[in-house]
């Protein structure tokens, strides 16, 4: 008892010791998958971000070269009058209108710049307005015109003007490329401490579990050896114990087996010794002249008969306590047939018995009863000498015996007092009386009914 008590200890303290560092281990490694996943986040997010800055930055010192190269070329074609410099021009006019495209696009992610981003677009058609006006006046050979416009410094203050946002851009630009930088820098430090610290936690929790569980497995060894030494100890127990068992039973066996024969010979005996009583009886019928008397005997012996062959039929059947009715019943149609077979009378006896079991006081009350039911209607049924009797056992509907001998005779009138000492009528309310059954009287048309119903259990 100690030994399972222990088993059922050590199951239980496993569970509760590895769960919490388990638990421990699990959240650690949430926190170190969940971290993970938001800084991976976040890193695309700067990554994105840089990427567009970065765009907006090029766009910028783009859009800042060509005005440049397109002021350098105006320049040039002014002075000189050389044609060769409008080519520049077109092409870095052209591109200014696409950069400063990108630019409007890249500040729109920083509503703060829209406003610049506007008035940079304002500054540069201005200036590209300046530009255009000194090239169509130097076309028409008004030199002095365009020289005057150059000298107003409108074209130089646009220029500055533009320089200044255009500056102001790329500076705003590299700083939030700076800060995006630091933020990933951060974010790296902190996944790395973070799983620093996460892999130490898991480390630890499992190296604890680790331990609950050899310091359980080896318990649980020790119980098991336990529990095979205690298992070993019962199976000797239950070896000798099953020896002295079957010691006991052969004993039970034998004194069972000799119990039985002592019963069978008992059975036998009193068979014998009932046999050799009716017989007796019927010796001392014939001598009688009185036939009162010696139909009184014959009665008797009848009596003794239906008695004795219960007995025969228990030590003959090898279960000395229950009685086969069908045969038992058999064996008494079949003697009285045979004894009234010498008589001036003519009567068939047609029987059906269900094959019921009765234990063997009941099966002779009812054996009783049968007998002198039987008799009567040889004796009375059919003055004449000749007809039949059919006999019927059978299980009702309800589970019940159920015991029927008819005749197709003269029957009985109920008004009218029966023949004879009513000494069988006595005898038969007592036999079904010991059954607990209940007996009838039917008066049909011909002929009559005895009815006997009575429990089988």
């Amino acid at each position: 008892m100690k030994v399972f008590t222990r088993l059922r200890i050590i199951s239980r303290e496993i569970p509760k010791r590895t769960i919490i560092p388990l638990f421990i281990g699990f959240v650690a490694l949430a926190i170190i998958v969940s971290m993970t996943f938001l800084l991976n986040q976040r890193a695309q997010q700067n990554f994105n971000n840089v990427t567009a800055e970065s765009s907006l930055r090029t766009a910028a010192t783009d859009l800042r070269n060509s005005m440049q190269t397109a002021e350098s070329s105006q320049r040039g074609y002014l002075y000189t009058g050389n044609e060769i410099y409008l080519a520049p021009y077109s092409v870095a006019k052209g591109q200014l209108e696409k950069q400063l495209q990108k630019v409007q696009s890249g500040l729109s992610r920083y509503p703060e710049l829209v406003a610049a981003g506007d008035r940079l677009g304002s500054v540069i058609e201005q200036k590209i307005q300046e530009m255009d006006d000194t090239i169509d006046l130097k076309n028409r050979g008004d030199d002095a015109a365009a020289l005057n416009m150059v000298r107003s410094n409108r074209g130089k203050a646009l220029m500055d003007e533009a320089n200044v946002f255009v500056s102001g851009i790329i500076r705003v630009t590299e700083q939030k490329q700076l800060e995006g930088v630091r933020e990933q820098q951060g974010g790296a430090l902190i996944l790395s401490w973070v799983s620093i610290i996460g892999a130490l936690v898991i480390l630890g929790t499992g190296a604890i579990a680790g331990y609950f569980v050899l310091n359980h497995t080896r318990n649980l060894a020790e119980a098991r050896e336990a529990l095979k030494t205690l298992n070993q100890s019962l199976e000797q127990r239950v070896d000798e114990r099953t020896t002295e068992l079957a010691h006991t039973n052969d004993d039970l066996r034998v004194a069972r087996d000799r119990a039985e024969t002592l019963l069978s010979d008992v059975n036998h005996r009193v068979a014998n010794s009932l046999a050799m009583v009716s017989t007796l009886v019927k010796l001392q019928a014939n001598s009688i002249a009185d036939n009162t008397a010696k139909n009184a005997l014959e009665q008797t012996q009848s009596r003794i008969h239906a008695v004795s062959l219960v007995h025969r039929n228990l030590y003959t059947s090898g279960d000395a306590r229950v009685v086969s009715l069908d045969e038992y019943l058999a064996g008494i149609v079949q003697h009285l047939q045979t004894a009234t077979h010498d008589q001036i009378r003519d009567i068939s006896l047609v029987y059906d018995f269900a094959p019921i079991r009765l234990v063997a006081d009941k099966a002779t009350s009812l054996g009783v009863i049968l007998n002198e039911w039987i008799i009567n209607a040889i004796k009375y049924a059919y003055p004449s000498g000749s007809g039949v009797v059919h006999i019927k056992l059978l299980l009702n509907k309800d589970g019940l015996g159920e015991l029927t001998v008819a005749d197709e005779g003269v029957g009985f009138d109920p008004k009218i007092r029966a023949r004879g000492t009513g000494f069988g009528t006595r005898i038969v309310r007592a036999m079904a009386t010991s059954l607990s059954g209940t007996v009838e009287y039917l008066a049909t048309d011909p002929g009559s009914i005895s009815k006997l119903v009575f429990a089988v259990k």
